[in-house]
Protein backbone atom coordinates (compact mmCIF):
# COMPACT_ATOMS: atom_id res chain seq x y z
CA UNK A 1 0.00 0.00 0.00
CA UNK A 2 1.60 3.65 -1.23
CA UNK A 3 0.32 6.11 1.30
CA UNK A 4 0.34 9.59 -0.22
CA UNK A 5 2.48 12.33 0.98
CA UNK A 6 1.99 15.90 2.10
CA UNK A 7 4.85 18.62 1.35
CA UNK A 8 5.91 20.50 4.16
CA UNK A 9 8.59 22.17 2.74
CA UNK A 10 12.30 22.17 3.11
CA UNK A 11 12.31 18.51 1.61
CA UNK A 12 10.03 17.44 4.44
CA UNK A 13 7.36 15.24 3.74
CA UNK A 14 4.51 13.66 5.84
CA UNK A 15 2.56 10.82 5.48
CA UNK A 16 -1.12 11.72 5.10
CA UNK A 17 -2.50 9.32 7.74
CA UNK A 18 -1.00 8.56 11.37
CA UNK A 19 -1.55 6.48 14.41
CA UNK A 20 -2.99 8.67 16.79
CA UNK A 21 -2.06 8.12 20.56
CA UNK A 22 -4.04 10.30 22.74
CA UNK A 23 -5.23 8.37 26.12
CA UNK A 24 -3.26 4.73 24.75
CA UNK A 25 -1.87 4.83 28.67
CA UNK A 26 -1.52 1.40 28.92
CA UNK A 27 2.08 -0.01 28.14
CA UNK A 28 1.07 -3.04 26.55
CA UNK A 29 -1.88 -1.87 24.77
CA UNK A 30 0.04 1.08 23.24
CA UNK A 31 3.01 -1.26 22.11
CA UNK A 32 0.55 -3.71 20.50
CA UNK A 33 -1.58 -0.83 18.73
CA UNK A 34 2.00 0.55 17.48
CA UNK A 35 2.86 -3.10 16.43
CA UNK A 36 -0.58 -3.59 14.32
CA UNK A 37 -0.50 -0.03 13.04
CA UNK A 38 3.45 -0.93 11.39
CA UNK A 39 1.77 -4.43 10.35
CA UNK A 40 -0.93 -2.16 8.38
CA UNK A 41 1.45 -0.35 6.76
CA UNK A 42 1.65 2.97 9.13
CA UNK A 43 4.74 4.84 9.29
CA UNK A 44 3.46 7.88 11.26
CA UNK A 45 2.91 8.71 14.79
CA UNK A 46 1.63 11.29 16.64
CA UNK A 47 2.18 11.37 20.38
CA UNK A 48 2.10 14.38 22.85
CA UNK A 49 4.14 15.12 26.48
CA UNK A 50 0.57 14.96 28.14
CA UNK A 51 0.00 11.83 26.61
CA UNK A 52 2.54 9.61 28.96
CA UNK A 53 3.35 7.29 26.37
CA UNK A 54 6.29 8.66 24.75
CA UNK A 55 8.30 6.23 26.33
CA UNK A 56 6.17 3.09 24.82
CA UNK A 57 6.21 4.47 21.29
CA UNK A 58 9.72 4.15 21.55
CA UNK A 59 9.97 1.11 22.20
CA UNK A 60 7.63 -0.34 20.14
CA UNK A 61 9.40 1.22 16.94
CA UNK A 62 12.46 -0.07 18.41
CA UNK A 63 11.58 -3.10 18.73
CA UNK A 64 9.86 -3.56 15.01
CA UNK A 65 13.45 -3.23 13.87
CA UNK A 66 12.49 -0.23 11.19
CA UNK A 67 14.53 1.69 9.69
CA UNK A 68 14.06 4.89 11.56
CA UNK A 69 14.25 7.11 8.47
CA UNK A 70 11.18 5.70 7.01
CA UNK A 71 9.46 6.77 10.16
CA UNK A 72 7.71 9.91 10.84
CA UNK A 73 7.38 10.98 14.19
CA UNK A 74 5.28 13.83 15.66
CA UNK A 75 5.54 15.10 19.44
CA UNK A 76 4.43 18.37 21.12
CA UNK A 77 5.66 20.72 23.85
CA UNK A 78 3.00 20.48 26.78
CA UNK A 79 1.34 23.89 28.28
CA UNK A 80 3.29 23.49 31.31
CA UNK A 81 6.80 23.29 29.23
CA UNK A 82 6.12 26.31 26.94
CA UNK A 83 8.27 28.56 29.06
CA UNK A 84 11.70 29.47 27.40
CA UNK A 85 14.12 27.62 29.62
CA UNK A 86 11.81 24.38 29.86
CA UNK A 87 11.15 23.90 25.98
CA UNK A 88 14.34 22.34 25.05
CA UNK A 89 14.61 20.21 28.41
CA UNK A 90 11.40 19.28 27.73
CA UNK A 91 12.01 18.06 24.48
CA UNK A 92 15.44 16.74 25.23
CA UNK A 93 13.81 14.19 27.34
CA UNK A 94 10.90 13.25 24.44
CA UNK A 95 14.14 12.30 22.58
CA UNK A 96 15.16 10.01 25.44
CA UNK A 97 11.92 8.23 25.70
CA UNK A 98 10.86 8.17 21.98
CA UNK A 99 14.97 6.66 22.09
CA UNK A 100 15.91 8.90 19.17
CA UNK A 101 17.93 11.91 18.14
CA UNK A 102 15.41 13.86 16.49
CA UNK A 103 12.15 14.41 15.85
CA UNK A 104 10.09 15.42 12.07
CA UNK A 105 7.81 17.43 13.65
CA UNK A 106 7.32 19.20 16.99
CA UNK A 107 4.30 21.03 17.80
CA UNK A 108 3.52 23.26 20.62
CA UNK A 109 -0.02 22.04 22.08
CA UNK A 110 -2.17 24.64 22.23
CA UNK A 111 -1.63 28.26 21.84
CA UNK A 112 -1.12 29.10 25.74
CA UNK A 113 -2.06 32.95 26.01
CA UNK A 114 0.80 33.89 28.69
CA UNK A 115 3.90 31.68 27.06
CA UNK A 116 3.05 31.13 23.22
CA UNK A 117 4.72 34.35 21.59
CA UNK A 118 8.13 33.49 23.06
CA UNK A 119 7.75 29.95 23.19
CA UNK A 120 7.22 30.43 19.36
CA UNK A 121 10.63 32.01 19.26
CA UNK A 122 12.65 29.69 20.86
CA UNK A 123 11.02 26.44 18.36
CA UNK A 124 12.61 28.53 15.58
CA UNK A 125 16.00 28.28 17.56
CA UNK A 126 15.23 24.90 18.46
CA UNK A 127 14.68 23.75 14.69
CA UNK A 128 18.00 25.09 13.40
CA UNK A 129 19.93 22.53 15.92
CA UNK A 130 19.02 19.18 14.15
CA UNK A 131 16.89 17.75 16.94
CA UNK A 132 13.82 18.60 14.85
CA UNK A 133 13.01 18.61 11.25
CA UNK A 134 9.85 20.83 11.20
CA UNK A 135 7.79 22.63 14.01
CA UNK A 136 4.24 23.47 13.82
CA UNK A 137 1.25 24.54 15.97
CA UNK A 138 -2.00 23.07 17.31
CA UNK A 139 -5.22 24.36 18.43
CA UNK A 140 -4.11 27.51 16.56
CA UNK A 141 -7.00 29.55 15.26
CA UNK A 142 -7.08 32.13 12.49
CA UNK A 143 -6.41 34.86 14.88
CA UNK A 144 -3.79 33.05 16.40
CA UNK A 145 -1.99 32.03 13.75
CA UNK A 146 -2.00 35.54 12.30
CA UNK A 147 -0.35 36.63 15.61
CA UNK A 148 2.45 34.04 14.65
CA UNK A 149 3.18 34.88 11.30
CA UNK A 150 2.83 38.63 11.51
CA UNK A 151 5.59 38.21 14.04
CA UNK A 152 7.70 35.20 12.92
CA UNK A 153 10.74 34.46 10.45
CA UNK A 154 9.54 30.74 10.15
CA UNK A 155 6.09 29.74 9.28
CA UNK A 156 4.35 26.64 11.33
CA UNK A 157 4.34 24.24 9.19
CA UNK A 158 1.40 22.23 10.26
CA UNK A 159 -1.52 23.14 12.18
CA UNK A 160 -3.12 20.49 14.02
CA UNK A 161 -6.61 21.16 15.10
CA UNK A 162 -10.25 19.22 15.53
CA UNK A 163 -11.51 18.50 11.96
CA UNK A 164 -14.43 15.98 11.08
CA UNK A 165 -17.49 16.36 9.04
CA UNK A 166 -19.03 17.80 11.86
CA UNK A 167 -16.78 20.71 12.60
CA UNK A 168 -15.63 21.75 9.14
CA UNK A 169 -13.57 25.10 9.95
CA UNK A 170 -14.11 26.86 6.33
CA UNK A 171 -12.87 29.65 7.47
CA UNK A 172 -9.71 28.16 9.58
CA UNK A 173 -8.87 25.66 6.34
CA UNK A 174 -9.05 28.55 3.82
CA UNK A 175 -6.53 30.24 5.96
CA UNK A 176 -3.92 27.31 6.25
CA UNK A 177 -4.15 26.78 2.60
CA UNK A 178 -3.58 30.69 0.95
CA UNK A 179 -0.56 30.79 3.92
CA UNK A 180 0.34 27.21 2.55
CA UNK A 181 0.09 25.59 6.52
CA UNK A 182 -0.76 22.43 6.16
CA UNK A 183 -3.58 20.67 8.31
CA UNK A 184 -3.43 18.01 10.17
CA UNK A 185 -6.97 16.59 11.22
CA UNK A 186 -7.02 15.27 15.01
CA UNK A 187 -10.45 13.42 16.14
CA UNK A 188 -11.54 13.24 12.38
CA UNK A 189 -14.14 10.47 13.65
CA UNK A 190 -15.65 12.70 15.78
CA UNK A 191 -15.16 10.22 19.02
CA UNK A 192 -17.82 8.20 17.48
CA UNK A 193 -20.72 10.86 17.39
CA UNK A 194 -23.41 10.18 15.58
CA UNK A 195 -22.21 7.52 13.51
CA UNK A 196 -25.77 6.42 12.28
CA UNK A 197 -26.27 9.64 10.25
CA UNK A 198 -28.47 8.39 7.77
CA UNK A 199 -27.29 10.78 4.79
CA UNK A 200 -23.38 9.04 5.66
CA UNK A 201 -24.93 5.46 5.86
CA UNK A 202 -25.86 5.95 2.48
CA UNK A 203 -22.55 7.01 0.64
CA UNK A 204 -20.89 4.46 2.95
CA UNK A 205 -23.17 1.85 1.36
CA UNK A 206 -23.15 2.88 -2.62
CA UNK A 207 -19.04 2.87 -1.58
CA UNK A 208 -19.17 -0.05 -0.18
CA UNK A 209 -17.03 1.22 2.96
CA UNK A 210 -18.26 2.18 6.62
CA UNK A 211 -18.86 5.03 7.53
CA UNK A 212 -15.40 6.14 9.54
CA UNK A 213 -13.93 5.14 6.03
CA UNK A 214 -16.18 7.84 4.73
CA UNK A 215 -15.61 10.50 7.45
CA UNK A 216 -11.64 10.54 7.05
CA UNK A 217 -12.08 9.78 3.15
CA UNK A 218 -13.86 13.04 3.46
CA UNK A 219 -10.71 15.08 4.95
CA UNK A 220 -8.77 12.58 2.66
CA UNK A 221 -10.28 14.57 0.02
CA UNK A 222 -9.83 18.06 1.51
CA UNK A 223 -6.19 17.35 2.04
CA UNK A 224 -5.96 16.61 5.11
CA UNK A 225 -3.11 14.53 7.36
CA UNK A 226 -5.70 12.42 9.25
CA UNK A 227 -4.90 10.76 13.06
CA UNK A 228 -7.37 8.91 13.80
CA UNK A 229 -6.65 6.73 16.66
CA UNK A 230 -7.27 3.16 17.76
CA UNK A 231 -6.27 0.28 20.04
CA UNK A 232 -8.05 -2.63 17.61
CA UNK A 233 -6.41 -4.20 15.13
CA UNK A 234 -9.39 -4.40 12.73
CA UNK A 235 -10.21 -0.84 13.42
CA UNK A 236 -6.83 0.56 13.12
CA UNK A 237 -6.42 -1.54 9.41
CA UNK A 238 -9.99 -0.36 8.51
CA UNK A 239 -8.63 3.28 9.04
CA UNK A 240 -6.10 3.07 6.50
CA UNK A 241 -8.09 1.50 4.09
CA UNK A 242 -9.08 4.62 2.54
CA UNK A 243 -7.41 5.28 -0.13
CA UNK A 244 -8.93 3.12 -2.76
CA UNK A 245 -11.70 4.97 -3.36
CA UNK A 246 -12.82 8.53 -3.74
CA UNK A 247 -15.86 10.73 -3.22
CA UNK A 248 -17.94 12.08 -6.05
CA UNK A 249 -19.13 15.95 -5.94
CA UNK A 250 -22.50 14.54 -5.03
CA UNK A 251 -20.81 12.82 -1.90
CA UNK A 252 -18.69 16.04 -0.89
CA UNK A 253 -21.77 17.97 -1.43
CA UNK A 254 -24.33 15.99 1.45
CA UNK A 255 -20.90 15.90 3.49
CA UNK A 256 -20.65 19.60 3.03
CA UNK A 257 -24.13 19.99 4.99
CA UNK A 258 -23.69 17.88 7.76
CA UNK A 259 -21.27 20.52 9.42
CA UNK A 260 -22.86 21.90 12.75
CA UNK A 261 -19.80 23.07 14.39
CA UNK A 262 -19.73 20.08 17.07
CA UNK A 263 -16.71 20.20 19.29
CA UNK A 264 -15.73 17.10 21.09
CA UNK A 265 -12.61 18.27 22.16
CA UNK A 266 -10.65 21.94 23.14
CA UNK A 267 -12.20 25.04 21.92
CA UNK A 268 -9.26 27.59 21.23
CA UNK A 269 -11.69 29.89 19.86
CA UNK A 270 -11.95 32.26 23.14
CA UNK A 271 -8.10 31.84 24.11
CA UNK A 272 -7.08 35.37 24.03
Amino acid sequence: MVIPEIDLGKGIKIPQIGLGLWLNKDETQCKESVKFALDGGYRHFDTAQIYKNEQFLGSALRASGINRKELFITTKIWNDNQFWDDIEPSLDESLSKLQTDYVDLLLLHFPVTETRRPAWRKMEDILTGGKVKSIGVSNYTVKHLEELLKESTVKPAVNQVELHVYLQQPELVEFCKQKGIALEAYSPLAHGENLGNAELQKIAQEHNKSVPQIMLRWCIEQGFIILPKSVHKERIQENIDVFDFALDKQDMSIITSLNTNLRTCWDPTHVS
